[in-house]
């Protein structure tokens, strides 16, 4: 069984990019392309990853082969941000994850309590901001899963969350990562002899899964932001008077790969020089007010409390 395990639609929300994020969309797949593209492609079962959204859901639960995910931003102990992936929730999954997302311990804390399982992606990324060394050690520690194809990242990155992913004992998994439709379906997970939902996952976590599919490459970037230039011009079309500036997007594009490689090549070489270290929900940085952090108020050990899902401490 297959599954782009990472996809987005239009229900993803404005790009972040400065002054753009005003007009445009992050992606502007139409759900039901997304589902019919993904199934010509040979995916046993389907899901869409949008930013902190569940919207396509309304379109696509009707599919029985179809299960519900949603890629979160999430604020690391550290104050840094990454995307996190979650996978085969609820509504009300959704309502907790988004309430929880600006805490990873607490977000943690609920997946971990819910038996869901996620994973960070393109974690040699720059596209969330800044990166601190010790966010690497919370991986290690309390994530199950690392994206280690997506199909938007280079080869180099994607190499070094493969890595990454076999030295912390972690779920390697695949995805597009398309914004743009004819990415779609290119990045895969495969799980051998997976019949359902449950089974596809299940093999995941006992180290089944299979990454499949192409990588990412500056020319096919730069052709996924013509395809959202364009969709944006269709969509509004009074942005025909700044079209012209459209001849810009090959220098954009040019500047922002040379900087994902250069992230790449930091951290890769930070990481290849430093040891493992396990991080504990203890681990945090004391209130100004030096009393105990409110994660602590249960009075149980959480540390113990999230191994059974997670499997062996990291």
């Amino acid at each position: 069984m297959r599954c782009d395990l990472h996809v987005h639609s239009v229900a993803s929300g404005m790009c972040s990019t400065p002054v753009l994020n005003r007009i445009c969309r992050e992606s502007y797949n139409d759900t039901t392309e997304v589902y019919e593209r993904l199934k010509k492609l040979g995916m046993g079962i389907v899901t869409i990853t949008d930013h902190d959204s569940i919207d396509a859901a309304e379109v696509l639960r009707k599919y029985p082969d179809f299960f519900l995910s949603e890629e979160v931003t999430v604020r690391m102990p550290t104050g840094t941000e990454v995307h996190v992936g979650v996978y085969d929730i609820r509504e009300r999954d959704h309502v907790e994850i988004q309430r929880r997302r600006n805490d990873f311990i607490s977000l943690v804390m609920y997946l971990t309590e819910r038996k869901l399982f996620f994973s960070v992606n393109h974690v040699f990324s720059g596209l969330t901001g800044r990166r601190d060394e010790h966010d690497f050690d919370w991986f290690a520690s309390y994530v199950p899963a690392l994206e280690a194809r997506n199909g938007q990242m280079c080869v180099e990155a994607n190499d070094g969350a493969a890595t990454l992913a076999v030295r912390f004992g972690k779920v390697a998994i695949a995805g597009s990562d398309s914004h743009a439709i004819a990415g779609v379906g290119l990045t895969h997970t495969e799980v051998p002899g997976a019949r359902t939902v449950h089974e596809f996952f299940a093999g995941l976590m006992q180290g089944r899964g299979r990454i499949h599919g192409v990588h990412g490459g500056y020319a096919k970037l730069t052709a996924d932001v013509f395809s959202i230039v364009n969709s944006l011009l269709h969509e509004k079309p009074w942005t025909l008077a700044i079209s012209p500036l459209a001849v810009l997007v090959p220098i954009f594009t040019a500047a922002h790969w040379l900087n994902e490689i250069h992230f790449c090549r930091k951290w890769s070489a930070i990481l290849e020089g430093s040891e493992k270290r396990t991080r504990r929900l203890w681990d945090v940085a004391a209130r100004a007010d030096d009393s105990m952090p409110e994660h602590f108020s249960f009075g149980v050990s959480l540390e113990s409390s999230l191994r059974p899902s997670l499997g062996a401490s990291a």
